[in-house]
């Protein structure tokens, strides 16, 4: 009987996974369909106007923020962790760099944080 009800739940729930979005319950997301935040996006829509699109603060941020972080230095992220770029992103940095906790999700300042990894190799 045990049995019998695992299998009638196991196929209950693949078919809810199979069914079209029309047939869904409201809210049901099925485990494929969940996407990683795009990083690249979130930077640039957060951190552009800063530390600019490729991660070079442009001359008029560096003066308004002279310890403004050049992201495109591989020698500043080598130093740092995946865990404390997520820092600077949720809790902001010294007076100039703000907190991101309010407008960023959890997964989406680890997108950030990996997309920043990237700036010293992008053109």
């Amino acid at each position: 009987m045990k049995a019998l009800m695992l299998s009638l739940a196991i196929a209950a729930g693949a078919a809810l996974v199979a069914a079209p979005a029309a047939m869904r319950p409201a809210g049901h997301v099925a485990a494929a369909s969940v996407q990683e935040p795009d990083g690249r996006a979130l930077y640039l829509k957060n951190c552009r106007q800063c530390h600019g699109a490729t991660g070079e603060p442009s001359a008029q941020s560096k003066h308004k923020y002279p310890k403004i972080k050049t992201l495109r230095d591989p020698a500043f992220l080598a130093a740092r962790s995946d865990d404390s770029l997520v820092t600077v992103i949720k809790k902001g940095a010294g007076k100039d760099m703000k907190s991101l906790a309010n407008k960023l999700t959890p997964e989406q300042m680890v997108a950030v944080a990996k997309y920043v990894r990237t700036l010293p190799n992008s053109h």
